[in-house]
């Protein structure tokens, strides 16, 4: 889960089921008592069709934990950390960085380092989108080292130069964070 949206969707079939529960997080529900196979099947379903799906087996849901922090980080936080993101990660979820890092790539496919750096672009397309700060100063908010490496990353991405991303308007579409 990334979004509110997901959040309320969750807890709508929560209360379909009838399935009390303490808490509605990104990536986790706790429920009060365990779930029956019944249950856990109709769930499943009632997710599916809302377009999320019910991540129960332990891999997984490191797998999502990992990328729900990412996006937090980047996408809805206010301040970066300050320290870097393996160590940030890796403190979040009390494990370590390697281990998770192998998973990650595993079973997504790509590294965690790509993970994050596919997301801060999407940020930097969004922040260019509403044209309201200027490429230095996304660069620094975004904690790249220079508008130059942030201009790398960003066409070594897209194709394309921040500038040029800007003036382009039918380019404008963006990536939604749940197909990242």
């Amino acid at each position: 889960m990334v979004s509110l949206r997901c959040k309320m969707a969750v807890k709508e079939e929560l209360d379909k089921l009838k399935l009390k529960h303490t808490s509605i997080e990104l990536g986790e529900v706790n429920l009060k008592k365990d779930i029956t196979g019944d249950d856990r099947e109709y769930l499943r379903k009632g997710l599916l069709k809302k377009g999320l799906e019910l991540i129960d087996d332990k891999k997984s849901q490191l797998i999502e934990k990992t990328k729900t922090i990412i996006i937090e980080l980047i996408h809805y936080s206010e301040e970066n950390p300050k320290i870097n993101y393996s160590d940030y990660i890796s403190e979040k979820l009390d494990y370590n960085y390697n281990h998770l890092s192998s998973l990650f790539s595993e079973v997504t496919g790509t590294t965690i380092v790509n993970y994050i750096i596919i997301n801060k672009i999407e940020r930097v397309k969004e922040l260019l989108l509403y044209d309201e700060l200027t490429l230095t100063e996304i660069s620094l908010l975004m904690e790249y080292s220079s508008v130059a490496h942030l201009s790398h990353q960003f066409k070594k991405i897209t194709g394309l130069t921040p500038t040029y991303f800007k003036k382009m308007k039918q380019y404008k579409k963006r990536i939604m964070l749940e197909e990242l």
